[in-house]
């Protein structure tokens, strides 16, 4: 990261989609999506897509939106349209390049989120953890939520995925 500005959290913009899919593809290589997933979710919920950016270009970004509690949308699935009414806001992806990590940035767009999740109307947050993160996950005030109905949802995730919630105070 450059010295010069430090890194800082700021609205997704349709410009940003190539860099955010670099990141994508370094960080959840497991996990591919494709750039049409993140330009659907931008164009649905802007106020739900973050990027972490410094001087020197973009470190990370984040996806989330109003959905369904308990209902996690499979990878690399459109949408369509977000729910009418919905229960949860859904933290779909948080991905961080490596030479952010450790230094508080998971923390802050979390807080940003659970803001955004709040000004939506929403009682709690929720997710899908993924490559052993539920223990950042818990730090952050989620717990696992163990439903029999999600374990096949969650297999498409790998055998660590587990679902996660947080009230909203």
């Amino acid at each position: 990261m450059s010295e010069s500005r430090a890194a800082q959290w700021r609205p997704m913009m349709e410009h940003d989609l190539p860099s955010v899919q670099r990141i994508a593809d370094a960080v959840h290589r497991d996990f591919p999506e494709g750039v049409a997933i993140f330009a659907e979710r931008l164009r649905l919920y802007p106020a739900g897509c973050l990027v972490l950016e410094d001087a020197a270009g973009l470190h990370g970004y984040a996806l989330s939106h109003p959905w369904h509690f308990g209902q996690p949308p499979a990878l690399d699935t459109l949408l369509g349209a977000l729910p009418a009414v919905a229960d949860t806001f859904y933290l779909h992806d948080i991905a961080l390049a490596e030479t952010t990590r450790g230094g508080g940035f998971g923390g802050q767009v979390v807080a940003l989120l659970a803001a955004a999740g709040r000004e939506a109307g929403v009682p709690n947050l929720s997710l899908v953890a993924v490559n052993g993160s539920v223990p950042f996950w818990q730090r952050q005030g989620f717990v696992v939520v163990d439903d029999a109905s999600l374990r096949a949802k969650l297999a498409s995730y790998g055998g660590d995925a587990r679902f996660m919630a947080r009230h909203l105070d």
